[in-house]
């Protein structure tokens, strides 16, 4: 299947998150997970997971709704520093309107164009986020109401490995210590994990206890 075709395929007909009808005629959303950062205008920060984007809108899931009309300053992995001002409440978040020049968004539209088309081809997924090796290995995962020892190989903000005996189906939902998760990829003696939301800076440290 070639690109276009993968993208076009990913490319829901419907609205963009924000702007005028214009915009809503240029832009399609993609539905992509995206983990990220979000700091509101009185500089709290908080993480974020996209639910749907283009290049002139995304929708958000987080803990903190921003205020209608509040600018907002977003860092999201593969696409990087975003601003844009809030236009909808959602519940669970918000949507944002995003900011930018026409080169800025055709930047966003071919990053959005590759998300897609590695999705729907099953090509490798990219890491945006140093991995490192804890001090303290040991976790418990919480896993269909049971609880499992495992040993945590590597971790970064956005993700684990890790060790296991018990091999679950992936997009399983798991719990790594008190981290939501689901189970993204496999390897040899284990299995990847992606972070419901990113880690925060005070948490994500080579000593961490999750």
């Amino acid at each position: 299947m070639s690109a276009v075709y993968a993208t076009a395929a990913l490319l829901p007909r419907g609205p963009v998150v924000g702007g005028d009808a214009s915009d809503q005629r240029r832009h399609q959303r993609v539905r992509v997970a995206l983990l990220g950062r979000y700091m509101l205008a009185d500089r709290r920060e908080f993480p974020c997971q996209t639910v749907d984007m283009s290049p002139g809108g995304v929708r958000l899931t987080c803990a903190v709704a921003g205020e209608l009309g509040e600018r907002v300053v977003l860092y999201l992995e593969h696409i990087g520093r975003l601003e844009g001002l809030v236009v909808r409440q959602t519940r669970g978040g918000f949507a944002v309107h995003l900011a930018g020049s026409p080169r800025k968004r055709d930047k966003i539209a071919s990053q959005l164009t590759w998300l897609a088309n590695r999705d729907l081809l099953g090509l490798p997924e990219g890491r945006t986020h140093e991995r490192l090796v804890p001090r303290q290995t040991a976790v418990i995962l919480r896993l269909a109401g049971r609880d499992v020892p495992a040993r945590l190989v590597d971790i970064s903000p956005s993700g684990a490995a890790l060790a296991c005996e018990v091999r679950p189906p992936l997009d399983t939902l798991v719990t790594v210590g008190s981290t939501p998760a689901r189970l993204v990829r496999y390897f040899d003696d284990g299995f990847g994990v992606q972070f419901l939301l990113p880690l925060s800076p005070d948490r994500f440290h080579a000593g961490m206890v999750l």
